[in-house]
């Protein structure tokens, strides 16, 4: 393989955000931005960590402080998401949840295909319990490393590498550049997650107008409601015509009549 074809298929690895939640010790932060630089990644987006910017994480970046300098510390896993087509919650454990949830492989492969036009996010939770059911309801895959059952506790950072080294090599062997058998602007564009949380908004005020929604407990059916669309990938003008008819729903379009 040549590395001119190389280089092109690595490309899309800096379409690629790295989400570290709530980190509780700065040196995970370091660790996790040096793990995403041996492999290509340069996107770190932190969402409140306990202590940030710090002399340990710098210390233990190791090369990567670069990363840590152009970290974006946003308060909310919403704005950490922003532009994203595709967010991948990583999980230790099976969840009760509705979600699709794969190996870190298959979830690589999947990432990698969207990832060659829109940016794709993954997403770590805290080290002690990882990631709340709320912070993976902003996720539309989960993804778990098959680690012994016995002894599945695995450190932040080395979590961050074992999916980068993944994502890279799902990468170097896509058979097929982006652009091979499909142009760019022939592919599917995807309803970005801001734009499906603005769309929860719009159904959640709609089913509370026409009272299918308890407004004294509406927060289950919700939960429900987003789970089933993380189910599918809706692209940018199907939300479009979703909240179209949420629109027309609340505010009827009279029609003359013949």
């Amino acid at each position: 393989m040549s590395a001119s074809i190389d280089s092109s298929r690595l490309h899309t690895l800096h379409n690629f955000r790295v989400v570290l939640c709530q980190t509780s010790h700065p040196g995970n932060i370091g660790s996790a931005a040096r793990a995403m630089k041996t492999m290509g990644l340069q996107h770190l987006y932190l969402v409140n960590p306990h202590s940030f910017p710090d002399a340990h994480a710098t210390a233990l970046s190791t090369g990567a402080a670069d990363l840590l300098e152009n970290a974006i510390v946003t308060s909310t896993l919403a704005e950490a998401l922003s532009g994203c087509a595709y967010a991948i919650g990583m999980s230790a454990r099976k969840r009760g949840l509705s979600h699709e949830l794969v190996n870190v492989r298959t979830a690589a492969a999947k990432a990698i295909d969207i990832a060659s036009t829109q940016p794709v996010a993954l997403v770590f939770g805290t080290e002690m319990s990882g990631l709340s059911n709320a912070e993976l309801d902003h996720c539309q895959l989960l993804a778990m490393i098959q680690a012994n059952p016995d002894y599945s506790s695995l450190n932040l950072a080395a979590a961050v590498q074992i999916m980068c080294y993944e994502l890279r090599m799902a990468a170097l062997e896509k058979q097929n550049l982006p652009d091979d058998n499909l142009s760019p602007n022939a592919r599917p564009e995807y309803a970005t997650i801001d734009s499906l949380e603005a769309y929860y908004v719009h159904l959640e005020e709609t089913l509370l107008h026409i009272g299918y929604l308890n407004p004294a407990a509406p927060k289950k059916l919700m939960e429900r409601l987003r789970r089933i669309y993380a189910r599918i990938r809706l692209e940018k003008e199907e939300v479009n015509l979703l909240r179209g008819i949420l629109t027309l729903t609340v505010t009827p379009r009279k029609h003359d009549k013949y």
